[in-house]
């Protein structure tokens, strides 16, 4: 074993915890009273074949987030498919084929149905198939486990049984829920990282029962047995409740005992457990739902569209069946051609009723072309041929991890283009969990002058505004006195924007060093000991390289030392410590030893801190204190602690820098940097011995008052603290998160972080990610303390929570300004009572009218109901984004879920519908994909319901001309060619290829993207305009051919036209008439779309001409239509000339006066590409991107332009005060 290693398992960690690792008194407290449903589990400890004996059957350890499995795909995938109103239909319509009243062949009404079915099945069949593969992938890891006589092997997750023992090695994950019996410390403890399940970063301490410490190692559990009862599988991540009966002991469990499946052993070198939950049993998986089946708002309107079309349908059968009745009674007997006296069962007379529903039955089926059975296979075939766009876009593939976007299910790429709010998880998703030490604050002067990532960003946007607004004011009416005004009002601003923008620009010759990003001389190879402060930035340092509970482990190849700490931030502080020359270098049972190479001038000293007491951090206390004894005797306190608790509990001589340092900590937050206040105390023998005394008392005290007198303790001596300095630290950002978060929220999309850290951590981050700024008002929802959530009923609570709610609600509309920007920020205790129903909808009316809005604290059932509630209570399209297992519920909830494929496990992927590598993605995702799918996919459909309406509604105009007859104007292959071959090719091009804009352009113009949530291109008033559309058309092409043809002389010889070419040319005219529609409604040709619209058309007439050369007994009536009869005739060219313009005609005086007088903004865009004005005129170009920003007031783009008003407010002051501004 390694150096450090042997050092680290003989330290009793537990000694360096006072509230993190108290173990109760188990002669004190006893078991728990374990009665009553819900705590019936009962689990034999390395015996699991005895459950099966006592009848006890547990769920396996193998899971699943598939849709389907073998057994229930085909009556699962049948149901889905026949949701769609329109699969009903032809369900129906191909049944009554088979009876001998159908115009058509039951192979013509039963082949389209099955190949589209079975099209979409087989769709799903892939793409759940991928989710499998990612299972099996999960289930077949491999753990070490207990096969009997103290030897361990390694199995299968899936084959791992509730009571197995398992060994679980550093950095592994946990394979089920376990009960930790021991660990490579001589205490029992081990550290968890639980970033998986609740998105805290920090590791959590978990301590295994005394009376299991010695099974430490293999052969200890040879003999080992023993019985758990406790409770049933419950979502509650926090809670547990049980007894562990061993060596005819019983001992209470509690959930500092539980190890929980996916969450990470660290810090430790291995645990033994026993499995307690297994599967879905365990408690992220009772976190999770089952996958969904997930519909686009797109489709659920084209259900309402069909069942109109199908009254359509329904209103032109009945009025067809009441002219064949009228027809039938009163003339059809005067037919003497038709041989009454031998009259079918459908055309007799004195059986009206029978005649009438049997003609009804007819024409539902004759005019079932109003209604595209052919559009479902259409938009499947564009959606996987979208998704495949998606998955082979190199501007969203991360090179890094060798990772590309993939869209897991096609069937919501146009949902992407209507999203309206995104539910992000924090951890993993817009951080990448690295800290760097950046800056910091000591007596009252500022260090550090690199940027971060957000004032980079942010000052770059920044020099753009100016430059506009550099622009726009040489056109003010301004004296000259009042522009020079100006520009010194600006001088400052942009000085230091010229000292962000080169901060981070300069090459810097160092090597980076992971946690550490500060740069600065004056600190820097003890340049600090001639500063006038060296005391107080000695004692600063030492506070950075003593005030921890980390574990130094050398490196003996490079003589070096590398931190295990519980938070990244700690491990920052000791890099930072050490490349400032205080590097801590070892750690005994009650000491630490610093190696400080510039406290004596000249020389490296090894000095020991004596630990006399630690008080470790929790989210409770927000702070941690150390006392030490020095070399020299003195008895010092170190503390360091969120800059609120700090500053409280200063002394009246220890805030000489309190002014100074909190502005620089205001600074430092509005940068996006993590805050700390660092202070000491100097203590004497007696006052410490004294306290130690009632320390060591409140320590050994019995009882559920231990941690509270601990508490109180603790409390008395972190007073009267001399302010040293602060700390920033900025938490890494995953790369392009500020400029993807501020591009979307220029696309006008809201955006909610939900997260499992702490509150503190999840506003740094708001910060850094500019959903929070200084300026923006704040609004904290919170219960009261614990102790009165204990003493309170649940209705006090509720009501306290309810008059939050209702003051911060009146206090937004009370406020005047119009920029002034709110942020909600609420936790989890308080989030469950603001989720129930008498609450729910005045929280999420307050969290909907806030800029941004944060939850943390969050559990991941509650990420899912706060996503519910979301979705549920505005109507409008959710995205949620994570990482972790944590995230599952919310991102199978939300309409849509986007899974990150970070390092820590593919959980989040596998529940989600589109999967990316890195948070940035996003925006191209929905800016681009998003905003091009969403209109694609509606022109397509709208441009589906016209063609069909205009095809399909000729047949009954025919039908009134032929008596009701049933008779079809055109033959049955035309017709079955029309939607299969002649104009479903330009329609896939259309969904496929259409470009309104470059994507580019999309994201030049966020505010493009609108169009999709407000849903400009498939609102009723589009729909039914495109169906006037089609009525229009089918007017024209059925009355202007019949009138061109009505007793015209057709042939050479002065024979008039047939059905069979009256038929033909009417559907000549159909097919230029729409191809030409379509034409006209791209934006966007390539070769493709050329070959599509012109094949198609080329191809009916090539399919006309060989269908005419067979032979009569297969071509019937178009027998050498084409050759013989159409094409020698002059008015078959004339009518489809005449015909195909005067459809079409309408349409393009529409949008040629819509481009002039009422242009969208995608127009606009359109024109000024076209006449290249973007290169011609870049100030035009840059005033028009200026304008597609939507109104926002969160984004670096919102921070900045809160910085400009106040630069011309305070311009505006001094013009006021001096009298320059010249009136207009």
């Amino acid at each position: 074993m390694p150096r450090g290693r042997r050092i680290r398992a003989r330290l009793r960690r537990s000694n360096l915890y006072t509230f993190g690792c108290l173990r109760p008194n188990m002669a004190e407290e006893g078991p728990h009273p374990l009665q009553g449903p819900g705590y019936s589990r009962t689990v034999y400890c390395n015996q699991p074949q005895l459950h099966e004996k006592r009848f006890l059957f547990y769920c396996k350890n193998n899971i699943s987030t598939t849709k389907y499995n073998a057994i229930m795909f085909l009556p699962k995938a049948l149901f889905e498919q026949f949701r769609r109103v329109a699969n009903i239909y032809f369900l129906l319509a191909a049944c009554l084929s088979l009876f001998p009243i159908s115009p058509f062949s039951p192979l013509s009404m039963i082949a389209p149905l099955a190949f589209v079915v079975g099209l979409s099945m087989a769709k799903e069949a892939l793409e759940d198939s991928r989710r499998f593969l990612q299972d099996v992938k999960v289930n077949r890891r491999k753990a070490s486990l207990h096969k009997g006589n103290g030897v361990f092997g390694f199995r299968s997750w899936q084959k791992i049984t509730v009571g197995d023992v398992v060994k679980v090695e550093k950095d592994q994950f946990f394979p089920a829920d376990l009960l930790l019996l021991s660990s490579s410390y001589e205490d029992g403890i081990c550290y968890v990282e639980t970033m998986n399940l609740d998105g805290e970063t920090n590791l959590k301490v978990k301590r295994s029962l005394e009376a299991t410490l010695s099974l430490d190692n293999d052969e200890a559990f040879k003999d080992f047995s023993g019985t758990i009862r406790c409770e049933d599988p419950n979502p509650n991540l926090y809670t547990f409740v049980g007894n562990f009966e061993y060596e005819h002991q019983v001992y209470p469990l509690d959930p500092g005992h539980l190890l929980l499946r996916d969450s990470k052993l660290r810090n430790t070198d291995y645990v033994y457990g026993v499995v307690i939950f297994t599967g879905h049993d365990s408690k992220v998986m009772q976190n999770s739902t089952k996958s969904p089946s997930k519909r686009s708002t797109i489709e659920k309107t084209m259900d309402y569209i069909i069942y109109t079309l199908f009254t359509v349908l329904i209103s032109i059968s009945i009025i067809s069946s009441i002219g064949f009745v009228a027809k039938t009674k009163y003339q059809i007997t005067k037919w003497w051609y038709l041989q009454p006296n031998n009259i079918e069962y459908q055309y007799d007379p004195t059986k009206i009723g029978l005649a009438g529903m049997s003609h009804l039955i007819t024409a539902l089926i004759l005019y079932g072309y109003l209604i595209p059975i052919s559009l479902y296979v259409s938009i499947e075939v564009v959606k996987v041929l979208q998704a495949t766009f998606i998955n082979q876009d190199l501007q969203m593939y991360d090179e890094e991890t060798g990772t590309p976007a993939e869209a897991r299910t096609s069937n919501l790429n146009e949902e992407l283009g209507q999203v309206d709010t995104i539910l992000s998880d924090k951890t993993g998703t817009l951080t990448c969990n690295q800290m760097d030490f950046l800056k910091c604050s000591i007596a009252g002067t500022a260090y550090g002058v690199r940027s971060s990532e957000v004032e980079l960003a942010a000052a770059k946007q920044m020099a753009s505004d100016l430059e506009e607004d550099d622009l726009n004011i040489s056109n003010f009416p301004m004296q000259k006195k009042g522009k020079g005004l100006w520009e010194n009002a600006r001088k400052t601003d942009e000085i230091e924007l010229e000292a962000v923008i080169t901060s981070k620009g300069d090459e810097d010759p160092r090597p980076a060093i992971k946690g550490f990003g500060f740069d600065d001389s004056r600190l820097m190879n003890g340049n600090w000991s001639k500063d006038p402060n060296a005391d107080v930035i000695l004692m600063f340092f030492r506070i950075l390289a003593v005030c921890h509970t980390a574990i130094p482990e050398l490196n003996e190849e490079t003589d070096s030392c590398t931190y295990e700490a519980e938070s990244p931030d700690e491990g920052a502080f000791l890099v930072a410590a050490r490349e400032f020359g205080f590097e801590f270098n070892r750690r005994t049972q009650s000491s630490v030893v610093v190696r400080e190479s510039f406290s004596v001038p000249g020389k490296v000293v090894e000095r020991e801190y004596k630990i006399l007491n630690l008080l470790d951090f929790t989210s409770k206390r927000k702070r941690m204190s150390v006392i030490v004894r020095d070399e020299d005797g003195s008895i010092i306190l170190f503390c360091k602690g969120a800059d609120s608790i700090i500053f409280d509990r200063l002394s009246k001589n220890g805030k000489k820098y309190l002014e100074v340092t909190s502005r620089h900590l205001n600074e430092y937050g509005e940068a996006g940097l993590r805050t700390l206040a660092l202070a000491y105390r100097k203590l004497d023998e007696q006052e410490y011995s004294d306290w130690n005394d009632e320390f060591q008392k409140a320590k050994t005290t019995v009882g559920p008052s231990r941690e509270a007198m601990l508490e109180k303790v603790s409390d008395s001596m972190e007073r009267e603290l001399i302010l040293v300095g602060a700390t920033a630290v900025e938490d890494k950002l995953q790369k392009g998160v500020p400029q993807c978060i501020d591009k979307l929220a220029q696309a006008g999309l809201k955006i909610w972080v939900l997260t499992g850290d702490k509150m503190e951590t999840a506003i740094n981050i708001g910060f850094a990610c500019s959903l929070l700024r200084q300026g923006m008002k704040q609004i904290c929802i919170t219960t009261t303390n614990s102790d009165s959530v204990i003493n309170d009923g649940k209705e006090v609570i509720k009501s306290n929570i309810l008059t939050q709610i209702t003051s911060a609600s009146q206090l937004m509309k009370l406020e005047k300004d119009p920029h002034a920007a709110f942020a909600l920020i609420i936790d989890g205790k308080t989030l469950t009572y603001a989720l129930e129903d008498d609450i729910k909808h005045l929280f999420l009316g307050l969290a909907v009218d806030c800029a941004s809005v944060i939850c943390c604290r969050v559990s991941p059932k509650q990420k899912a109901l706060v996503t519910r509630l979301v979705k549920e209570g505005t109507g409008k399209t959710t995205l949620a984004i994570g990482d972790g297992a944590n995230d599952v519920g919310m991102i199978q909830e939300a309409d849509i879920g986007v899974g990150i494929s970070g390092v820590e496990g593919m959980q989040a992927v596998m529940a989600s519908d589109f999967s990316i590598a890195q948070f940035r993605f996003l925006e191209r995702l929905l800016v681009v994909h998003g905003h091009w799918c969403y209109k694609r996919i509606a022109q397509m459909i709208c441009y589906f319901f016209y063609k069909n309406i205009a095809f399909g509604l000729t047949i009954f105009y025919f039908e009134a001309f032929a008596g009701f007859s049933g008779q079809s104007v055109y033959d049955d292959w035309y017709m079955i060619l029309f939607n299969v071959v002649l104009t479903s090719l330009p329609v896939i091009s259309l969904g496929v290829f259409e470009q309104d804009v470059p994507s580019e352009v999309c994201l030049q113009f966020p505010a493009l993207y609108q169009q999709g949530p407000k849903n400009l291109f498939f609102d009723w008033k589009r729909i039914l305009g495109w169906m006037g559309n089609g009525l229009y058309s089918s007017l024209v092409i059925f009355f202007l051919v019949i009138i061109i043809f009505y007793d015209q002389a057709f042939r050479m010889n002065g024979q008039t036209a047939d059905m069979a070419a009256v038929g033909t040319t009417m559907f000549t005219c159909i097919i230029w008439a729409v191809n030409c529609q379509i034409a006209l409604t791209m934006s966007h040709f390539t070769w493709i779309q050329h070959l599509f619209v012109w094949g198609s058309i080329a191809t009916w007439y090539l399919f006309l001409m060989l269908y005419g050369m067979l032979s009569p007994q297969y071509s019937k009536t178009a027998y050498q239509i084409l050759v013989e009869v159409l094409a020698p005739a002059p008015i078959y060219w004339t009518a489809t000339i005449l015909v195909t313009v005067t459809c079409n005609l309408p349409y393009l005086a529409h949008i040629s006066f819509q481009r002039c007088f009422n242009p969208m903004d995608h127009h606009i865009i359109q024109e000024i590409k076209y006449y290249k004005k973007d290169i011609e005129d870049q100030h035009m170009w840059k005033r028009e991107r200026s304008k597609a920003r939507q109104e926002t007031k969160i984004g670096f783009t919102a921070r900045v332009e809160a910085k400009i008003r106040h630069l011309k407010g305070k311009l505006h002051k001094k013009q006021s005060s001096t009298g320059f501004l010249s009136p207009s």
